[in-house]
């Protein structure tokens, strides 16, 4: 089996889609390599890379990576949506996988496509998104959808709003739940060390704070949390950890001034991401009050931590944090406020979030997820 990948997300970008990507791939190569026949392997199309990640494959033997060369390389966005498709027959891929709501439009005919759907929040919350935005993305993933042999939905929900809002048959839509970064399942097998990172003295945060992680935008919904943390006693802060997105981060500072919490409120975008499992294993709670999501990784990167979580009620969000979760509608201040003073206040609550969420992340145990993505694979190519 020869697996083609979209790797433009795992060589360029270190957010969300990225982090998805090399997941992905790593886990998946590993997998394969396991099978040790040597007929396994994985390709990766990409029109760049960032330096960071030159070399992140390099230690797995059964990787190689495709790149654009001489005139092509000039134009990198039309190589990647219309050339790769003759480097697919050159390589003898089988199967080639896009990562993030798109597929080439050239991939051969004997070549199997599926295409991982992350969300329809383009669809569903068009606000969040200019005019043009929303024609590409909607263009980029109708077409992936039509063509693709198989659809992964990272959650019930993605799934659910495929059929509902692309029409995608259910027959062809296969869930396979993403994991976390492995520095945080690192964490689990070696907690100590956070220990070397006094998040408290590095970054002046008080004894006592929550921590919110993700992209600082609207639809985060960090503004709860500020206000949430006005009806909360002093002493206690919040950390806002994430790259700005908009206006909505000049939006939010003007918040925490208007509810009197400025002060308490400290903003984080460039933190280390080494430095994560600290920022969120020193918290009283991790906060995640989005409106929609997808699936929602900050949940499970907080359960892996050993740090409980206050989520939204909505949308993929119960799926990821499961019973180990605290739960509140996303513009509910008041049930926000009250689910932070009992992380705060109740110690035996703490423990059982801390328990039920060691439980609860297994279901996206790296090793599980790659077995399960390597099945949908063997499926649609027996």
């Amino acid at each position: 089996m020869l697996i083609g990948y979209d790797a433009k997300r795992a060589y360029c970008n270190n957010t969300g889609l990225g982090n998805y990507s090399r997941m992905v791939i790593g886990g998946v190569a590993r997998v394969l390599l396991r099978r040790n026949d040597g007929t396994d392997g994985v390709v990766l199309y990409t029109p760049k890379m960032h330096e960071e990640y030159v070399g992140y494959f390099s230690s797995e033997a059964n990787i190689s990576t495709r790149q654009p060369a001489g005139w092509r390389g000039k134009f990198p966005a039309l190589w990647r949506t219309f050339g790769e498709g003759k480097w697919l027959t050159f390589d003898k891929i089988d199967l080639f996988h896009g990562l993030s709501h798109e597929l080439p439009y050239n991939i051969p005919e004997n070549v199997k496509k599926v295409v991982t759907m992350h969300d329809l929040i383009v669809l569903r919350h068009p606000e969040y998104y200019n005019a043009i935005d929303r024609s590409i993305y909607r263009w980029k993933q109708r077409h992936a959808c039509e063509v693709a042999d198989i659809v992964v939905a990272i959650s019930e929900q993605t799934k659910a709003d495929l059929m509902e809002m692309m029409q995608v048959p259910e027959e062809k839509i296969r869930v396979v739940y993403q994991s976390c970064d492995p520095l945080f399942w690192r964490f689990i097998s070696d907690p100590l060390t956070v220990d070397d990172i006094d998040v408290h003295e590095e970054y002046r945060l008080p004894k006592r704070y929550f921590v919110a992680v993700g992209t600082v935008e609207e639809r985060k919904n960090q503004g709860a949390a500020i206000q949430a943390l006005a009806k909360l006693p002093g002493d206690v802060g919040l950390a806002i950890v994430g790259r700005p997105r908009g206006g909505y981060s000049a939006t939010l500072r003007q918040l925490a001034k208007e509810c009197g919490v400025e002060n308490r409120v400290f903003f984080f975008e460039d933190i280390p991401f080494d430095y994560f499992p600290a920022m969120y294993n020193h918290a009283a709670g991790s906060l995640y009050v989005s409106r929609f999501e997808g699936f929602g990784i900050p949940i499970l990167e907080s359960m892996c931590c050993d740090t409980p979580v206050i989520t939204s009620n909505l949308s993929s969000m119960p799926e990821a944090g499961g019973d180990a979760a605290l739960y509140v509608a996303p513009d509910d201040v008041e049930a926000l406020a009250t689910q932070m003073r009992r992380l705060l206040e109740d110690e035996s609550l703490r423990q059982e979030c801390i328990k039920k969420g060691r439980i609860q992340r297994e279901r996206f145990a790296p090793e599980k997820v790659s077995r399960d993505m390597v099945a949908v694979y063997d499926e649609l190519l027996s």
